[in-house]
C-alpha cells in the first residue's frame, strides 16, 4: 500500500537507477534507448516484444515493471520514461491529469482468476471458498486490487486475505513459492505461471474487466522511438503476442 510519497521517492529511484544505466562497455553510448515504464502483468508479452523492437530499431529497450499507480504517478512526477502501459484507465488518469501524457490508446483487457497450488489441493472452487484459506490479492490502490474488491463483493465474500501486495506478480509469487492456498491474479499471470499453478475461473470476474492503455510521455528522449513502440504494440504482430499471452484485444476496427 504504496503513499504518493513513497511513489515519489521510487521516481528518485528510478532516475538514480536509469542514470547510472549509461554505456558501461557492452553497447555504444549513442545507442538509442527507450525505456518503458509498464504494469507488472505485462512482464512476459512486453519482455518478448522488447527483443523484436530491439532488433527492428536498433534500439536498447529498458522496463521498469510494477503497479500501475506507482509508475503513472512517478511518470507524472516527471521521471524519465518514454512510454506508459497500466493495466488500468485510473492509473493513466494520473499522468493525463499531470499533463504528461500524448495520446491515450487502448490496446486490452484482462479479468481475474484465482490461482492455486498445482493440483488445487483445498478443491478452492469459488470465491466463497477462499474463507477459512490463506490467499492474497493485490493492495486496494492498485489496478488489481481494485478489481478485486469489486469482484470480491459481487460475490458477497467478506474473507480477509493473508496479506495485500504491491502488484499482481507480487501477488502470483506468494502462490508459486507455496507462501499461500491461493491468489486473486489476472488470467495473463495465470497463463504465465503455466503448471505451477491451477487457475479456477471466476463468473464474477466477466462483469468487472479491466482496460490496459498506452501512451508516450511528454519527457520521452525520442518521441518517434516511443511512437514506434505504441505502433508496434497495436500492429497484427502486437496483438498476436498479447493473444498468446492470454489477454483479449479490441478489434481494430472499432
Amino acid at each position: 500500500m504504496t503513499s504518493l510519497r513513497s511513489a515519489s521517492l521510487g521516481a528518485v529511484a528510478l532516475a538514480l537507477a536509469l542514470a547510472g544505466c549509461g554505456d558501461d562497455g557492452t553497447g555504444s553510448a549513442d545507442e538509442q534507448q527507450l525505456t518503458v515504464l509498464a504494469a507488472a502483468s505485462l512482464t512476459d508479452v512486453f519482455t518478448e516484444l522488447g527483443t523484436a523492437f530491439e532488433a527492428d530499431e536498433g534500439a536498447d529497450v529498458r522496463f521498469s515493471f510494477g503497479s500501475s499507480t506507482d509508475l503513472a504517478q512517478q511518470a507524472a512526477d516527471g521521471a524519465p520514461g518514454d512510454v506508459l502501459a497500466t493495466a488500468d484507465t485510473t492509473s493513466m488518469g494520473i499522468a493525463e491529469d499531470a499533463g504528461v501524457t500524448g495520446g491515450v490508446d487502448a490496446f486490452a483487457t484482462n479479468v481475474l482468476v484465482l490461482v492455486t497450488a498445482p493440483g488445487n489441493p483445498l478443491g478452492i472452487e469459488s470465491l466463497a471458498d477462499l474463507e477459512g484459506t490463506s490467499w492474497v490479492r493485490c493492495a486496494d490502490e492498485a489496478p488489481c486490487g481494485r478489481v478485486a474488491l469489486e469482484v470480491l463483493d459481487a460475490a458477497g465474500v467478506t474473507a480477509e486475505p493473508a496479506s495485500l501486495e504491491d502488484d499482481v506478480r507480487a501477488t502470483l509469487d506468494k502462490v508459486t513459492s507455496g507462501e499461500v492456498d491461493a491468489g486473486l491474479v489476472y488470467a495473463t499471470d495465470a497463463v504465465a505461471a503455466g503448471d505451477s499453478v491451477t487457475t479456477v475461473e471466476i463468473p464474477e470476474a466477466a462483469d468487472v474487466v479491466t482496460t490496459y492503455d498506452v501512451t508516450t510521455l511528454e519527457q520521452a528522449g525520442d518521441p518517434d522511438l516511443a511512437r514506434a513502440w505504441v505502433d508496434l504494440l497495436l500492429s497484427d504482430a502486437g496483438r498476436t503476442a498479447l493473444e498468446d499471452a492470454g489477454f483479449t484485444v479490441p478489434d481494430p476496427a472499432a
